[in-house]
């Protein structure tokens, strides 16, 4: 089955579901024909059957008005009226005996025929005698036709029940015969679903892995050819998404590297003008090398920044996932901090009930406290943060509250860029480095997750979805 593609497997499955029903479907039809032929056939037979009935009690008393007539007048075209009459009623009787009625009953019926015709060639002597012997013969034949009459009826009756019987069982068989062909038809469905919805499944999974940066897993998928083919381009994808990783990592500890040796040689250059190593510096001198020790002190620490989000956003990508407790872990973090924050006359509430996700602890800790640390430095004496875990279906979410000036609007769209510094900071505190809210940003994204700046209140409010959680 591998060498055939998706397309081809979902074309198979779908000609011999479509192939069941319609053998189904035509089978069904040839049964209800049948049926209906059937029907057809033995209504025919019955109105048929009735009408030979109807016309020998019809010409029997045809034959005996004709008699009666010739046995008075002698016309010999009554005598031939009679004969007509009862040729009609020979075939009609005959019709009837091949199918519905007995032999002894059309011989009975056929004798007194044949009676009456020899009473009818007699002599005007014995006319009275003749005349109450026809009389009584065809009283007879009357009562033959009304026994030929019901036998019809009867045995109408009884082939329309034969026939109602079999078309009731032919109903059923139709209906059983449609009832498994659906079932079979579901069941083959649900396995090529099953069966073809594996590998794209497993896509899936490839997909959000690559998402969710897991670049170190080895992707193989298998299944039709075209979907293995997929599957090795992922793979590639991986690799090289892997390999600009490594090289963007590699580019910057070199060029980071390579700064820090000048800039060491300028930082000390700078540190013998001042002390007057070369000569006595004037005025004007002095405060052009106090300007030059403190940007070379700020690029220093630009370039360290630089090494440390380098480094956060490389850890990004070697996440150690385990079940980890949420709830609980803000817990420890609040503790861990405590110190800062009962310094500020601060009030850090945790709520959520418990609530597990598949996260890397130290990292998911590491961007937690990031935004815990900023909550703490950027509220009043006094205030309160909020830390929530709540759920929603497979997702974990961690809301951050506090009760400070908040992010401007101008910044809103730029905060999670790295050493990227908003207009709004706390005129007590040493200005930021802008690289904390980044690292936030790498770590979240790492686990799948999304963090984002909500515009609800006059603080900052980070609402966190992780993915994985029960």
């Amino acid at each position: 089955m591998h060498r055939y593609s998706f397309r081809q497997l979902l074309l198979v499955a779908f000609l011999l579901i479509a192939a069941l029903l319609s053998a189904a479907s035509l089978r069904g039809l040839f049964t209800l024909e049948k049926l209906l032929r059937q029907s057809s056939d033995g209504a025919r037979r019955a109105v048929a059957h009735t009408a030979d009935a109807q016309l020998l009690a019809e010409r029997t008393v045809a034959m005996e008005r004709s008699a009666r007539q010739y046995l008075v007048l002698e016309d010999p075209v009554l005598r031939q009226r009679f004969e007509e009459a009862g040729r009609d009623a020979r075939d009609a009787l005959k019709r009837l005996a091949d199918n519905l009625v007995s032999a002894n009953l059309a011989a009975e019926w056929q004798a007194h025929e044949s009676g009456i015709e020899d009473q009818l060639k007699g002599t005007p002597a014995d006319l009275r005698e003749r005349e109450a012997s026809i009389t009584n013969a065809f009283r007879e034949l009357e009562g033959i036709n009304d026994t030929i009459a019901n036998q019809v009826r009867v045995t109408t009756e009884q082939r329309n029940q034969v026939l109602m019987s079999e078309l009731e069982a032919g109903r059923a068989e139709l209906g059983r015969q449609m009832l498994i062909a659906i079932v079979v038809a579901v069941l083959l469905a649900f396995v090529f679903g099953l069966w073809l919805a594996r590998p794209l499944k497993r896509l899936e999974q490839a997909v959000i892995g690559l998402g969710e940066n897991r670049l170190d897993q080895p992707i193989e998928i298998r299944g039709p050819s075209d979907v293995r083919l997929l599957g090795r381009r992922l793979e590639w994808l991986r690799l090289r998404l892997a390999e600009l990783d490594s090289d963007k990592s590699r580019f910057l500890r070199h060029v980071s590297h390579e700064l820090k040796t000048p800039l060491a040689a300028l930082r000390e250059g700078v540190s013998l003008l001042e002390e007057g190593v070369t000569g006595t510096l004037s005025d004007d001198q002095k405060e052009v090398a106090r300007i030059l020790r403190q940007n070379t002190a700020l690029l220093q620490s630009q370039i360290e920044d630089l090494l440390r989000f380098n480094a956060a956003a490389f850890e990004a990508r070697k996440l150690v996932r385990q079940r980890v407790e949420l709830t609980g872990l803000l817990k420890g973090l609040v503790a861990r901090q405590r110190l800062q924050w009962q310094a500020r006359q601060l009030a850090v509430k945790v709520e959520g009930d418990a609530l597990w996700a598949e996260v890397d602890p130290d990292k998911l800790g590491t961007a937690l406290g990031n935004l815990l640390s900023n909550a703490i430095r950027f509220s009043p004496p006094g205030a309160t943060i909020r830390l929530c875990v709540t759920r929603v279906p497979g997702r974990a979410c961690i809301d951050i509250v506090d009760q400070g000036p908040g992010v401007a609007a101008v910044d809103r769209a730029r905060v999670f860029e790295p050493f990227y510094r908003g207009e709004r900071q706390p005129s007590d505190a040493v200005r930021g480095t802008g690289i904390g809210l980044s690292i936030v940003h790498e770590y979240i994204t790492a686990h799948g997750g999304v963090v984002e700046l909500q515009d609800d209140g006059p603080g900052a409010h980070f609402h966190i979805e992780l993915p994985h959680a029960r």
